[in-house]
């Protein structure tokens, strides 16, 4: 797997580089990977390394909001820039405009009226990844249900 790779790499390089922070955050990242390689009992593939780094991003944005009201911005603050360095690991992030036009190809053509968003979520997600992009998820679920309630409304 590719991801992993670049993971020991970068670790390597920031231990050399005597960078804690930046050590520490990359074999939390190379933990998380190597757990679900062995959950999975294989190798992993790109998408699914791409996931766990994703849930590892929503573990630490939970975390900063928790942070925030416990009134403790320097653990928020560590938090966000775990959040910096994981991303440089993701796809980039997709703009509105580009989920919007990916929401618009993935459900041009079906019948998903405003009932159908957990099948039509599926096949937008399916194609975001197809895209190589990545989404945040609330804002994608907003744009579909968007769309399905537009096409609800002709039919």
């Amino acid at each position: 797997m590719e991801l992993a790779k670049k993971v020991d790499h970068d670790m390597i390089a920031a231990m050399k580089a005597h960078d804690v922070e930046r050590t520490s955050t990359l074999r939390m990242m190379k933990a998380a990977l190597k757990n679900r390689q062995i959950e999975k009992r294989s190798e992993l593939t790109e998408a699914e390394g791409q996931q766990v780094l994703t849930t590892m991003i929503k573990q630490r944005r939970d975390s900063i909001e928790q942070f925030q009201k416990g009134n403790r911005p320097e653990l928020a603050a560590k938090e966000a820039r775990e959040i910096l360095l994981i991303e440089t690991f993701m796809p980039k992030t997709a703009s509105e405009e580009e989920l919007k036009k990916v929401v618009e190809e993935a459900l041009a053509g079906t019948s998903f009226g405003p009932r159908d968003m957990g099948p039509a979520m599926k096949a937008v997600q399916a194609k975001v990844q197809e895209a190589g992009l990545r989404a945040d998820g609330r804002q994608l679920s907003e744009l579909v249900k968007t769309k399905l309630q537009g096409s609800g409304d002709s039919a």
